[in-house]
């Protein structure tokens, strides 16, 4: 059995005061990406087309353009694989529905499914909690995350940080 643990250093989803301002700075500049093309001030995403991204599960922004995060209308019916973004930290707004779900802990196993994606099959020793309409997790690069048990449909924006 493979295990994998949280990995060490994972940095916390905010940064020193300075951090925040240079953001601050370069969002106000219109910012850049990490190849340091300007990225647009504003991206807009009508009703219908985020209607239409919840109703399947969907990205709505997938980074792929040098941004630093990523936007997933995600929707769910059932419990998922455990997961370990490894240089992703994910921030989790619940529109609607509940969940178990698991943090923490050791990935049983784990397996590399992409670059710096790990799936397993459960979490060993994590913290368990039930979410729910209304509630915001953040999940740290490195933290396992499992959505265990899903009661009905469960819809949440997801931001993906890098």
């Amino acid at each position: 059995m493979v295990g994998v643990k949280a990995l060490s250093g994972a940095s916390p989803m905010m940064g020193s005061a300075a951090e925040m301002a240079a953001t601050m700075t370069a969002s106000a500049a219109g910012g850049m990406t990490a190849s340091g093309a300007r990225q647009p001030p504003v991206t807009f995403f009508p009703h219908d087309q985020v209607s239409a991204a919840f109703a399947k599960g969907a990205v709505l922004l997938d980074g792929s353009d040098g941004r630093n995060y990523m936007i997933h209308a995600s929707r769910r019916d059932q419990p998922g694989m455990a997961e370990v973004h490894v240089k992703d930290t994910d921030v989790i707004y619940v529109l609607d529905g509940s969940a178990r779900f698991v943090t923490g802990g050791t990935v049983v196993d784990g397996k590399t499914t992409a670059p710096d994606e790990i799936r397993g099959t459960a979490i060993r020793g994590g913290e368990t909690r039930r979410i729910t309409k209304g509630d915001v997790i953040t999940v740290a690069s490195g933290t396992p995350h499992w959505f265990q048990q899903v009661d009905g449909v469960l819809t949440y924006y997801v931001v993906k940080v890098r």
